[in-house]
């Protein structure tokens, strides 16, 4: 039923627990995984008024994010499973339905971060953004699952 399975990771432990999940599903179906990760480049006239400096920073970013994504995808294939691994930049909620459709995604997992009150309202939540929009279905690990 489901050969590809995307699974989007910001770097934190939150995101990574969806991971065993994802896992155990791909094994069960014979699927592929695919990890994204989308890194979140601050507005740069915060950082700094010089080009140099803004430029460095967003390589740095790009560059830990891309190490970030192949030592997970390793991690994942040196436990038997088949993975692979994308970086876009983007809206995320936005950049996960286009990957998912760009890679012929059978099914989004993703954890959620459990915010709720105050936090949930400033911060938002890219996991309800996701399954509001996704034509496709969406499996959230909740933190305390974990």
């Amino acid at each position: 039923m489901y050969k590809k399975i995307l699974v989007p990771l910001d770097g934190s432990p939150l995101a990574e627990a969806v991971l065993p999940h994802a896992q155990a599903l791909a094994k069960s179906e014979g699927a592929e995984i695919v990890l994204l990760r989308v890194p979140v480049i601050p507005t740069t006239e915060f950082i700094s008024r010089d080009p140099a400096v803004i430029a460095r920073i967003v390589d740095d970013m790009e560059k830990e994010t891309v190490e970030y994504i192949d030592f997970e995808v390793a991690k994942l294939n040196n436990g038997g499973a088949k993975a692979s691994g994308l970086t876009r930049e983007g809206s995320i909620p936005d950049t996960i339905i286009e990957v998912a459709r760009e890679t012929h995604a059978d099914v989004i997992a993703m954890s959620t971060h459990g915010r709720s009150g105050l936090q949930r309202l400033l911060m938002g939540s890219v996991a309800e953004q996701v399954v509001s929009i996704s034509p496709i279905p969406v499996m959230l690990i909740h933190p305390s699952t974990n």
